[in-house]
């Protein structure tokens, strides 16, 4: 069913009403008309494409109480605080409530003043719990089941969590109840997995364009990552940005760094205490212009909208990792950026986290494909949106919103330099890494190429043609095509692949990127996001922020709970006068209007008189 054939229907009277948006997006109508008259279905769509929407509504339509699965306590509240300010009857359930609050929480449900419940997942397998959604799905007052972050579900994810695997008990126990699960990313094999382990094998699969336009994407060889990463912040002070890290020790020494540059910056990892963990999730969401350095434990399910960039010193594991962090720049829909600095030690390091895992060698060797298609995305010579698409199915133009778009990378026939990298590995053993092998190419005798008489090889020396940065490209780039393996095993050593020896016999052709100093592409700060506004409605946009935050502050909730940027940049253009012209502005739903309206319009008179 199309958005047209619902024009009328009660769904968009509650988009608009309550939510304050003017119309559906993608396919959000036909799933919640597909919710709301019980059907199940999987939902795919990327971060910031309103996957919410597609279960609060149906929840709204529904008779009874909608229970929603999310494994993201820290963040339960303040979704919950979202749906109040909209006027929405929404409460958690999970293990910061006491019992007394957890009692009057599902009197509430019984007595059909709530309108979604938050529960864990752990929450709800617990047997009062099920005993509780028994006597609603009796009484025919359970909506609906809503299974956010699905992905969860999968095993070999790094976001996996035990306990969703027991969620298709739902399905068993409550057959007549409709599930919806969401997730922001998932490849084929994590969809399949998704299907299978939550028995939706009757559901209908909803897959909306993974492409983030808004977002650049932008990659550069690692050589002194953190002189790289300030040179990435310059001009960016006072955003609110995430920098991943591999390891606890280098989140906290870059958190500490960042700090003494300028950049306002908080640790997060599994190793720090709880409390400390929460507090620091707390102030990245609710302060404004701080830099969370993380490792993966952090992120999922965050709802701040205007994280401006994301930015990597480490190589994820995949490329479907790689697409969920970056995903969490820019979810209010304006220009953010995907900064990534990558090395070889970085893809030994993955590589030994694979083989050191407790994965079968069949999922062994798909976390391998993982990340190698992650390599083949760095080392594009062409449009990485379209390569970072492509992995996920979809085909798509040039976007011009990338660093190989804005910069394009020159390409030669990299044929002869493959053979002798290949051959310099074949010779000496498949024992040694990068730096050791471009000291034979470049016929450079240290001590260690000595002791190892590798200045008798016949490889010795006959790479004289590039230079050591340009050699750690060709191997780079190697790894990526498949033709090398990165074994830390052996402490990085490179090890041919079955697929080199077409190379190696001059049946198979290689292409190369030539590496090059970057051009510094344009920085995009905040003022950016802001420049369509006139001298005097920035003033009044400003005016409008501080009034948020304030606001915010009384009522110990983030910003963007009370109203988006978005919604106040419009509001400072638009200039409304009236209750009916605040209908008007996106985000501005009755609730809103009805708490905050007076001031709003008060602000907007004073400003407007003074101006």
């Amino acid at each position: 069913m199309s958005t047209a054939a619902i024009t009328n229907a009660p769904a968009l009277q509650i988009l608009r009403d309550v939510f304050g948006y003017p119309a559906f997006r993608g396919a959000q109508a036909e799933i919640i008309d597909h919710i709301e008259h019980g059907g199940d279905a999987l939902v795919l769509m990327p971060t910031g494409g309103g996957k919410s929407l597609c279960f609060q509504i149906p929840a709204l339509l529904r008779p009874g109480c909608a229970v929603v699965v999310s494994p993201l306590i820290a963040l339960m509240q303040d979704q919950v605080d979202a749906l109040t300010q909209l006027g929405v009857r929404a409460a958690c359930l999970n293990s910061t409530v006491d019992w007394r609050e957890a009692q009057s929480i599902e009197q509430k449900i019984f007595a059909g003043q709530l309108d979604l419940v938050y529960i864990a997942p752990e929450r709800l397998l617990l047997d009062r719990t099920l005993a509780m959604l028994d006597a609603l799905s009796e009484a025919g007052k359970l909506a609906l089941f809503a299974i956010d972050e699905a992905h969860c579900v999968s095993q070999w994810g790094h976001d996996f969590r035990p306990e969703y695997l027991q969620l298709s008990a739902l399905h068993e126990r409550y057959p007549n109840v409709p599930r919806i699960a969401l997730t922001a990313t998932a490849d084929q094999a994590t969809r399949s997995e998704i299907l299978t382990r939550l028995g939706l094998n009757e559901a209908r699969v909803f897959l909306s364009s993974f492409d983030r336009p808004n977002i650049r994407y932008t990659v550069v060889e690692k050589d002194n990552a953190k002189k790289q990463l300030l040179g990435f912040l310059s001009g960016r002070k006072g955003q609110a940005g995430i920098v991943y890290c591999l390891s606890r020790k280098k989140v906290e020494e870059t958190a500490e760094w960042l700090s003494a540059q300028g950049y306002p910056a908080l640790p997060y990892h599994a190793g720090l205490p709880v409390q400390t963990r929460a507090a620091n999730q707390r102030r990245f969401l609710r302060e404004e212009g701080l830099v969370m350095c993380a490792t993966i434990a952090f992120g999922m399910g965050i709802d701040k909208p205007d994280v401006r960039f994301v930015a990597h010193l480490d190589l994820p594991k995949s490329i479907e990792a790689y697409y969920q962090e970056t995903g969490r720049a820019g979810r209010d829909g304006e220009p953010a950026e995907a900064w990534m600095a990558y090395g070889m030690q970085d893809v030994a390091l993955q590589h030994a986290r694979i083989a050191e895992s407790g994965a079968g060698d069949q999922q062994k060797v798909l976390e391998s494909q993982r990340l190698t298609s992650l390599l083949a995305y760095c080392e594009a010579p062409r449009c990485r949106r379209q390569v970072l698409l492509d992995y996920f199915g979809e085909d798509r133009a040039a976007c011009h919103n990338c660093d190989v778009c804005q910069d394009p990378p020159e390409l030669w026939d990299g044929t002869l330099a493959a053979q002798k990298a290949l051959s310099a590995i074949f010779r000496t053993g498949m024992r040694f890494g990068v730096s050791h092998l471009t000291d034979v190419l470049r016929g450079k005798a240290t001590d260690k190429i000595k002791q190892w008489n590798h200045d008798q090889l016949p490889t010795f020396g006959v790479g004289g043609d590039l230079d050591e940065h340009g050699w750690k490209s060709v191997f780079r780039q190697l790894a990526a095509a498949g033709l090398v393996h990165v074994d830390m095993a052996e402490h990085g050593a490179l090890q041919l692949t079955d697929a080199a020896r077409k190379v190696l016999k001059g049946e198979q052709r290689v292409e190369l990127r030539r590496p090059a100093l970057r051009k510094k592409l344009p920085t995009r700060s905040a003022s950016v996001v802001q420049s369509s506004l006139s001298a005097a409605d920035e003033a009044l946009f400003q005016v409008l922020r501080q009034w948020r935050s304030d606001t915010a502050k009384e009522q110990a909730v983030p910003a963007y709970v009370i109203l988006h940027d978005k919604t106040l940049r419009e509001l400072a253009e638009v200039r409304p006068v009236s209750r009916g012209l605040l209908a008007t502005v996106i985000g501005m739903g009755s609730a809103k209007i009805e708490h905050y309206g007076a001031e709003l319009l008060s602000i907007i008179s004073a400003e407007s008189i003074s101006a």
